[in-house]
């Protein structure tokens, strides 16, 4: 599919200029752009690189000389990420889901399938699920009896959805990702290393329980809200007694973990490799860096940034940039790294003073 200069930056709000006529096939960085490409080059520090590729349109930063760059039109970027998800869009790949139900898909006779579904190869769908229209399910997902999903969902290869799960409209689930999984709740008969550590003690010595670990089954589900996207090889843990939640508009990374009865408020990013312990709360518009960790029962307000890696073991009042283990506000977590730093130079001085001051006394 190929579009006009005018037809894309029409559908991007962005200002055109120069032969608005010209056919695009794609984006292409600025140095390998051919001439059927837009290349993109929406920071000032791309630009310089147009003139090793042959692209004759540019997505540009406001301002630039599009001329001088040597090319036949432009389309200026005032906010380039977001010019440049729109692009993408534009240009993605379709999803090959035809409308139907494959012959090989397993479908009880009492689910609902919304009109304009397609339901693909291998799929199997349980007992009293209801699936809405136009939802798109492509080869080996598995949907568990009494499961709910909306509208215009998109579940990719291998995906599975567990029972009495409810899931909004809008909703994408990559390959493998898993909703409404076993919580991990376990506990020993009598008092032992874990209620030890709780209390901050020390496990005793030689000590060996009796038995081991009774299941506390997840009796709860989990509700999802509408345009919510899960990542591949993502899971999410049905509650305990009350459902896990993810609100309206969150988006999660690939390999992220949410534990039993988390809820996660609306407009949320969780990055690669989040792991958040059972019964946390995170609250609305929270972004957590890759590899983030979120201890148990622990409360994040609204609006807090967790920079990568960060270890989250307490509550996060709102409106916070934390970073570190354990994380702390940013500007702090900085100074404690710095202070770091200096640690090798502080032990020498401390050693030189020590040899002067055993001198001194060694003369006294």
């Amino acid at each position: 599919m190929a579009y006009t200069v005018k037809d894309i930056a029409a559908s991007l709000g962005a200002k055109a200029v120069g032969d608005v006529s010209i056919l695009l096939s794609g984006p292409a960085q600025p140095e390998m752009a051919t001439a059927e490409q837009l290349a993109l080059a929406m920071d000032p520090k791309f630009l310089d690189n147009l003139a090793a590729g042959r692209a004759r349109v540019a997505v540009l930063p406001e301002g630039a000389d599009w001329q001088a760059l040597g090319l036949e039109a432009a389309i200026f970027a005032p906010h380039p990420r977001y010019v440049l998800s729109g692009v993408n869009r534009m240009f993605a790949h379709p999803v090959v889901a035809p409308k139907g139900i494959h012959p090989t898909a397993i479908v009880d006779d009492s689910a609902e399938i919304g009109a304009g579904a397609s339901v693909g190869a291998f799929v199997t769908i349980g007992a009293g699920t209801r699936i809405g229209a136009n939802a798109r399910i492509l080869s080996h997902v598995s949907v568990a009896e009494n499961a709910t999903i909306g509208a215009d969902c998109l579940l990719y290869n291998g995906v599975r959805i567990g029972a009495r799960v409810t899931i909004g409209d809008r909703f994408i689930a990559q390959p493998n990702a898993v909703v409404g999984g076993d919580g991990f709740s376990f506990v020993s008969p009598e008092p032992g290393a874990v209620e030890a550590a709780r209390a901050g003690q020390q496990p005793e010595a030689g000590a060996e329980p009796k038995h081991g670990f009774a299941r506390t089954n997840s009796l709860g589900a989990v509700t999802i809200g509408d345009d919510v996207e899960l990542g591949a090889g993502s899971t999410i843990d049905r509650g305990t007694i009350v459902d896990t939640t993810v609100g309206d508009g969150t988006k999660i990374d690939n390999l992220v973990m949410l534990g039993h009865n988390v809820r996660v408020g609306a407009h949320c990013l969780l990055c690669a490799q989040v792991g958040i312990g059972g019964s946390s709360v995170v609250a609305d518009r929270v972004i957590l860096g890759g590899q983030v960790g979120v201890a148990d029962h622990v409360n994040i307000g609204t609006n807090v940034v967790a920079a990568g890696k960060a270890g989250i073991s307490s509550n996060v009042p709102p409106n916070r940039f934390i970073m570190g283990n354990p994380a702390i506000k940013a500007e702090a977590n900085v100074e404690s790294y710095k202070a770091y730093r200096r640690l090798p130079r502080l032990v020498a001085k401390v050693e030189a003073l020590q040899k002067q001051v055993s001198k001194l006394l060694g003369n006294a």
